[in-house]
């Protein structure tokens, strides 16, 4: 699937993480393990892989092999990732390129910020 097709649910991209898919392109550019994708209301988003998309940006692929993910996830949370990255003029891989930070980085601002999410959403539908 087009690249620019896809709406990315996260923030941010850690640069560790990066330097390793980076590595794997070296060695088997060609054999890049397909993204899972939804839809999501009238977007198509990705639910994980934005690290390898990011990596096939920087590479040049214009596309990316991807598969639609059947498993039930929590869709709410990933509606509010997506608010987020709308809300940040993020609409497509291509606008994490000013986002790549450290590891530690990421896990302060991503991976707390979504653990705090995680919680707010519990807390609500405790209340219902």
């Amino acid at each position: 699937m087009e690249l620019n097709e896809i709406q990315p649910s996260q923030l941010y991209v850690s640069s560790e993480k990066l330097n390793s898919v980076m590595e794997n392109f070296v060695s088997k550019p060609r054999l890049m393990e397909p993204i899972p994708i939804k839809k999501l209301g009238d977007q198509i988003i990705f639910v994980d892989g934005h690290t390898r998309a990011f990596a096939a940006l920087l590479h040049r692929f214009p596309k990316v092999p991807v598969y639609w993910e059947d498993e039930e996830l929590d869709w709410e949370a990933y509606e509010i990732c997506v608010d987020w990255c709308k809300e940040e003029g993020i609409a497509t891989i291509a606008d994490l390129k000013g986002r790549v930070i450290s590891h530690q980085e990421y896990e302060k601002r991503w991976y707390a910020r979504c653990a705090q999410m995680q919680q707010d959403l519990q807390a609500k539908r405790q209340k219902k």
